[in-house]
């Protein structure tokens, strides 16, 4: 399996001169650990994470050390350390090395990034333009959507899953497509939260419509 086979295509981000409380408000309000920094035209320039807000004067957490450790300490560390403490604008709390990956990326691969720079989630580009992001839980859904002795990937299911999440981005009655759908072997995976028993049932029903599809497996959760 690719990244295009398993990202999440609806990314929440944030603009450069955007207020760092903006991007605290997203990160709480969509439960994600990063928001990419995206510009005008669509290209990735940073990312903002968790980590980056850990250490912030309005909750008392600034770094503090002793006089004679700071005394020792580079004055571009103490720049970038104050920028991120007391910063407004995103542009000057965001991290500008941003590790990415492209839509043909293996698993293994991204599975590697992952564990060598310890981070959550990887932004998926093309030509340098955000296109989708693959976090360590949609791995964890891809391993639970492999079946037991399945035969190989049936080369129709990238197919299947655009055309299930471009059904789902017509539709008003739902932003499910902003959730994840992982498909293996013909098996439409829904995973997400969902809000009404008549979602619910119109979510199945899009899927299994679609052509190639054998089952939908519902793994959702309902908040109903």
């Amino acid at each position: 399996m690719k990244a295009a086979d398993i990202m999440v295509r609806d990314v929440v981000t944030v603009k450069p001169d955007d207020d760092v409380a903006t991007a605290v408000r997203l990160l709480a309000e969509h439960d994600v650990s990063a928001l990419p920094v995206v510009d005008d035209s669509g290209m990735v320039v940073g990312i903002i994470s968790e980590a980056d807000l850990v250490r912030r004067v309005e909750i008392g957490t600034e770094r503090n050390r002793p006089w004679w450790l700071e005394a020792v300490t580079p004055a571009a560390t103490l720049a970038d350390e104050f920028a991120k403490s007391h910063g407004r604008a995103v542009h000057e709390v965001m991290a500008k090395e941003v590790v990415s990956a492209g839509e043909e990326s293996p698993l293994s691969e991204i599975a590697s990034l992952l564990e060598k720079h310890r981070i959550k989630r990887v932004p998926i580009v093309r030509d340098g333009k955000l296109v989708g992001i693959v976090s360590r839980s949609n791995l964890i859904q891809a391993l639970a959507s492999v079946h037991v002795g399945a035969a190989q990937d049936v080369p129709s299911d990238r197919t299947i899953r655009l055309e299930v999440l471009d059904r789902l981005a017509r539709q008003s009655w739902t932003d499910f497509g902003s959730r994840n759908i992982i498909v293996r072997d013909g098996v439409v995976h829904l995973w997400g939260l969902v809000g009404s028993p008549a979602e619910h049932e119109a979510l199945l029903a899009l899927a299994q419509e679609v052509p190639g599809v054998k089952r939908v497996a519902d793994e959702t959760i309902p908040t109903y």
